[in-house]
């Protein structure tokens, strides 16, 4: 049964994408420069970069978008976002440490969520010139060729992830190869939309920013993505932050997946779901 679009998704994608290349321009005049940088929250680099792109967000978005509430990692959180039928989901950049490091797959991510899912997701890739785009019930695509993530075979089965996550994966006897950790977990997981990856992990505290430009860019390209507590992601809750994700298109990885993550990193044993 084919999925409704929402009214107005196809405007807001338009919006996304138009503010993400300018945000991109914005981001690339710091790009390798000699960068005022500091640490937030004890351990968060945030460099004048992250600030002078939230700003520009703001008011680009939010100008064209008033009815529409806010969600930035570079902005103070306000619970009035929960009142807004939509609400706009922003990392200016998702990857700081890299761009900090002159690293060129940190990326802008952006969504629009209407009840607490996505309707509009954009992931670009300045310095790569990759800008990942989905609509809910229009498909996913990037740099406009549309996105597929099925299994072929022969192609080599690669997964990201943290040392912990890859020990309990042998354990299991996944067959896979150790892909690369790039700084941008926007730009990990949109790689399993692009069939690049196998799948692709997230250590429990994901925030809301991290994943939900890339969650619609992956559901709409037939990739599962969930939290292996709670199954599917929802956002703009007064919880912001995820118990540990997973992404794949391959049904074997699956499970798994789930049991190594869960294991890695624990999961409240009334939030475990049984479904899969």
């Amino acid at each position: 049964m084919p999925t409704t679009v929402p009214l107005g998704t196809e405007d807001d994608i338009k919006l996304l994408k138009s503010a993400a290349v300018h945000a991109g321009i914005i981001a690339l005049g710091f790009f390798r420069t000699d960068l005022k940088t500091w640490t937030k929250n004890m351990s968060s680099p945030v460099s004048e970069a992250d600030i002078a792109v939230d700003n520009f967000l703001t008011s680009a978005l939010r100008a064209a978008r008033p009815d529409y509430g806010w969600l930035s990692e570079e902005t103070i959180d306000s619970p009035e976002r929960m009142g807004r039928e939509r609400c706009f989901i922003v990392d200016p950049i998702d990857g700081t440490r890299g761009f900090i490091n002159g690293e060129d797959s940190w990326t802008i991510s952006l969504a629009v969520v209407e009840h607490g899912r996505p309707i509009a997701g954009v992931v670009y890739a300045p310095v790569r010139d990759e800008m990942y785009v989905a609509g809910k019930g229009l498909g996913s695509e990037c740099n406009g060729r549309p996105l597929d993530a099925t299994p072929r075979a022969g192609r080599e089965r690669l997964i990201p992830a943290p040392a912990a996550v890859h020990h309990e994966l042998a354990n299991a006897g996944i067959d896979y190869e150790k892909g690369q950790l790039y700084p941008s977990l926007a730009y990990r997981l949109v790689q399993v939309a692009a069939g690049r990856l196998a799948a692709c992990v997230a250590r429990r505290g994901a925030q809301d920013w991290d994943i939900a430009g890339a969650d619609l860019i992956l559901t709409e390209a037939g990739v599962v993505f969930e939290d292996v507590c709670l199954g599917t992601p929802r956002y703009n809750e007064t919880e912001t932050r995820h118990a540990a994700m997973a992404a794949t298109a391959d049904d074997s990885l699956l499970t798994p997946l789930r049991d190594a993550l869960r294991i890695v990193y624990g999961c409240p044993q009334h939030e475990i779901q049984t479904s899969g």
